[in-house]
């Protein structure tokens, strides 16, 4: 049975949002083995819609490292407004999302891996979809973004591993805590 997996750089204050704002001064080797473990263990991505079409008007004509792996690998966006995904490899998951994913996790393979998707994340981990979630906590405070926990309801979760980074980031896995 395939896990669905989520890794995400948060901020101490709990912003996900634009990483590419506060993130790389902190990206080292041990960061990296990190972000490299979780696409290894994956052979499909996750992705919510305003991730997909971030990444889908980069990456098709990248040249940047990673670019074969980014547009080879198959995509599963998580939308009710899209009505096309045209990035190859890419399938829309739409109207009983939760049946889809459950179905999707059934199935032989690697992990699903989700990239940023912060929305999508809160929503898995709510409909108890959510296996695992990596969480590359930077030691900054960001002020103001989207965050990854907003007004809701209660998650139990399980701290399952840590890491202190040189960098001062912490690497913590968690699991549901009914799981």
């Amino acid at each position: 049975m395939r896990k669905i997996v989520s890794g995400l750089f948060i901020s101490l204050d709990g912003v996900v949002e634009a990483p590419d704002q506060w993130h790389f001064p902190y990206f080292d080797e041990e960061m990296g083995e990190v972000v490299q473990g979780l696409m290894d263990g994956s052979d499909a991505m996750l992705l919510g819609r305003r991730t997909y079409e971030e990444f889908a008007s980069f990456w098709p004509t990248s040249t940047d490292e990673g670019a074969e792996h980014m547009n080879g690998t198959p995509k599963y966006v998580v939308s009710n407004t899209l009505t096309s995904a045209e990035w190859q490899n890419t399938t829309l998951i739409s109207g009983d999302v939760n049946k889809e994913l459950a179905r999707l996790k059934e199935q032989p393979g690697g992990n699903l891996g989700v990239t940023g998707s912060g929305t999508l994340v809160r929503s898995l981990l709510r409909d108890g979809l959510l296996d695992e979630l990596h969480l590359l906590m930077h030691p900054i405070a960001v002020g103001t973004g989207k965050r990854l926990f907003d007004d809701g309801p209660q998650v139990p979760l399980r701290l399952t591993g840590s890491k202190t980074f040189g960098s001062g980031v912490l690497h913590l896995t968690y699991v549901r805590a009914d799981s």
